[in-house]
């Protein structure tokens, strides 16, 4: 858990320095969270999880190089996204699509009618990037995990984009970047822990 803790504390400077406005090494602060998370997940040989946690990293280092970049982070998220999907389908046992679900998937269809339109040149990147992330949510919600910690996080993770998205496309919103990243950051540690602990109790049943 040395690893957990450590991400934690980055992720507390990394808000620091952006509330004081500090340009060095902010990259560096951005990335190193959800990076430390990765080699957590990794050293639980949590292979699918760790991946989706570097693509994932990734796209921070990416987003936080500037506007330029910001496609190729959304396609390195995309890709978190997909390894996500991928890792919480595998966990299904005679899934459970219920009020959750529906509400994740109607939420995010209106959230694309009112932000599509909005997005211009990436009209088609941010349809398929709310595709994946929903798809993520809903698999989820869907999964048989100990706790609620997994589901809790992904739809962290979806409250984090949906207030970026906004912030972007649309209109600007009270202290965004703080909580664009406390969202997303919960959303991460969450998904992690219920993910590595779920495991645990796998094994322990076997």
């Amino acid at each position: 858990m040395v690893l957990v803790v450590i991400s934690i504390l980055a992720s507390l400077a990394y808000i620091a320095a952006t509330e004081w406005h500090a340009a060095l090494g902010i990259v560096v602060l951005k990335t190193l969270p959800v990076a430390l998370l990765a080699v957590y997940a990794l050293r639980k040989r949590r292979v699918d999880l760790g991946v989706a946690l570097v693509l994932s990293a990734a796209g921070d280092a990416l987003l936080g190089l500037g506007k330029t970049w910001f496609l190729a982070g959304l396609i390195a998220f995309l890709a978190a996204h997909l390894v996500y999907t991928f890792t919480f389908v595998r966990r299904w046992r005679k899934p459970r699509f219920g009020v959750p679900a529906v509400a994740v998937i109607l939420y995010s269809a209106a959230l694309g009618v009112w932000l599509i339109p909005a997005a211009g040149k990436l009209a088609v990147p941010v349809g398929c990037y709310l595709v994946a992330i929903t798809a993520m949510v809903v698999s989820a919600l869907a999964a048989r995990f100990p706790t609620y910690w997994v589901a809790v996080g992904a739809v962290l993770f979806l409250i984090s984009d949906s207030i970026l998205a906004i912030r972007k496309f649309r209109m600007p919103v009270p202290y965004a970047s703080f909580l664009i990243w406390t969202t997303y950051y919960a959303g991460q540690l969450a998904i992690t822990l219920g993910a590595v602990g779920g495991a645990r109790v796998s094994r322990r049943r076997t």
